[in-house]
């Protein structure tokens, strides 16, 4: 087992990689447009997580305008089973929310599945609140908890880049 590395998404020829790995452990398909939509708009905020070269886990945002407000959107995350209990999940969310911070986000959202009981602990353990239950908001019937965090105004940045690129 190596040494975890986190990696900027670096273009098109990762996109199979991240989709196999967010397949493999989430119950939403998502098609090959969806995986474009959020890395060609917000490329700085898709972080891998690597062990020697091999992707173990993947993070995939995006920072958007909502009523006035930047708000960041964490819309995948996902580890590899073999490699959690590592902090991998963790140190994923905090170097994005860092970098939404920094690029002038308010907050940042998810959604999550009620039964999801691992990721409602890591999300809550990192600060985020349940803010509203969205009854069958899944395609499989499921409920989902929608959470927020709400990052502090020091700690907010510059804005945006060009093309809606985060600043990092």
């Amino acid at each position: 087992e190596g040494e975890v590395r986190y990696e900027d998404y670096a273009g098109e020829q990762q996109i199979e990689v991240i989709a196999a790995l967010v397949a493999t452990e989430l119950s939403e398909p998502y098609s090959i447009f969806t995986y474009r939509y959020f890395l060609y708009n917000w490329p700085r905020l898709c972080i891998l997580a690597t062990v020697n070269s091999t992707a173990v886990g993947v993070i995939v945002c995006k920072a958007e305008m909502e009523n006035r407000v930047l708000t960041g959107y964490i819309a995948m995350l996902t580890v590899d089973p073999t490699f959690r209990k590592k902090g991998i999940g963790s140190h994923l969310v905090q170097r994005a929310c860092r970098r939404m911070a920094e690029a002038g986000c308010a907050e940042v959202g998810l959604e999550t599945e009620v039964s999801n009981a691992r990721a409602l602990k890591l999300y809550e353990r990192l600060g985020f609140v349940r803010h509203e239950r969205l009854a069958r908001y899944y395609l499989n019937g499921g409920d989902a908890f929608r959470l927020k965090l709400w990052v502090d105004v020091d700690k907010r940045g510059g804005g945006l880049r060009d093309g809606g690129e985060a600043r990092a």
